[in-house]
């Protein structure tokens, strides 16, 4: 065989390999690859990764746009990319600054237990860096809207409105919650828990991803420090001290987190709001984006910087 025909040889048995690593990525490691294409959406929506430094160290932000400046916080076990579908339109009138919580995605902590103390810090300081004597929106979801809160009661000055979808930072009430599934049943339970019953099913390999990355991700690394999570939990005198506007916005269909979770926020909170989304459940970005955005501009628009 001569030269040329070694150099096609090689050059599709690399082709081959790459091929079956392909492969087995989507097969096994699904989450993976959604984690890697949602990211790069933001970045094709104009957003680019930073660094800024932390207590709890080096903590990843996607930035872009401009206009007043809009923090989206992902949820507990998610990343950045969880906003991909509603960054494109976002962008157009505003400064996007979008960071992997900490212990989530590239921020460190990149091993061992994720304490909610330290995802606040992140968060604070990735306010301070990037968006410094700056008053922002904070637009948090499930463990992103409880952290809104948080840093929205310890500093009302630098907060517009705060928008809590499907989450903030009192108990729960659902003693049946199942966000650490062990087998494949279970993971199909806990998917049933956070979306509308019309969304396409998902499928088995899937659900299989999500056990393991119930024992291996952050998910189960912040778990791992339920016992400290108490003392972020603001109870109803705090709630009556968050005179800042807070919009909160509900997927009807969230079994994990439901209804009446954002009704006993509503009571308390003296300038708030509540709209729900119809055939939506916990992520509303991900299942229902079309329902979401026109309610979230509005009440961005709104905002008084």
């Amino acid at each position: 065989m001569n030269i040329r025909g070694i150099v096609l040889v090689a050059v599709l048995a690399v082709v081959a390999a790459a091929g079956i690593w392909v492969g087995w990525l989507l097969r096994y490691r699904p989450l993976t690859v959604f984690a890697w294409q949602t990211r790069f959406a933001l970045r094709t929506a104009g957003l680019h990764k930073v660094k800024v430094a932390a207590g709890p160290g080096p903590q990843a932000v996607f930035v872009g746009g401009q206009g007043p400046a809009v923090v989206l916080l992902h949820g507990a076990g998610d990343n950045a990319g969880t906003w991909f579908r509603v960054v494109p339109e976002l962008v157009k009138g505003h400064t996007l600054i979008v960071p992997d919580l900490a212990g989530h995605g590239s921020s460190a902590p990149h091993s061992g237990p994720i304490e909610v103390r330290q995802v606040i810090e992140g968060v604070e300081e990735v306010l301070n860096r990037l968006a410094p004597g700056q008053k922002v929106a904070l637009v948090g979801n499930s463990l992103g809207a409880w952290v809104a809160m948080v840093v929205a009661h310890h500093h009302p000055e630098r907060v517009a409105i705060c928008v809590c979808i499907d989450g903030g930072a009192i108990k729960g009430s659902n003693e049946h919650a199942r966000v650490l599934p062990e087998t494949r049943a279970e993971a199909r339970e806990s998917v049933a828990q956070t979306r509308d019953p019309g969304s396409a099913p998902v499928p088995d390999f899937v659900l299989d991803d999500i056990v393991r990355q119930a024992k291996v991700g952050p998910l189960g690394r912040l778990a791992a420090t339920a016992a400290t999570m108490e003392a972020y939990v603001l109870d109803d005198a705090q709630l009556r001290e968050l005179t800042l506007p807070v919009r909160l916005i509900w997927g009807a269909s969230d079994r994990l987190m439901p209804l009446d979770y954002a009704q006993r926020m509503l009571t308390e909170l003296p300038s708030a709001t509540l709209v729900t989304l119809e055939r939506c459940g916990h992520v509303p970005q991900i299942e229902c984006p079309q329902r979401l955005l026109p309610v979230l501009k509005e009440a961005l628009g709104g905002a008084k910087w």
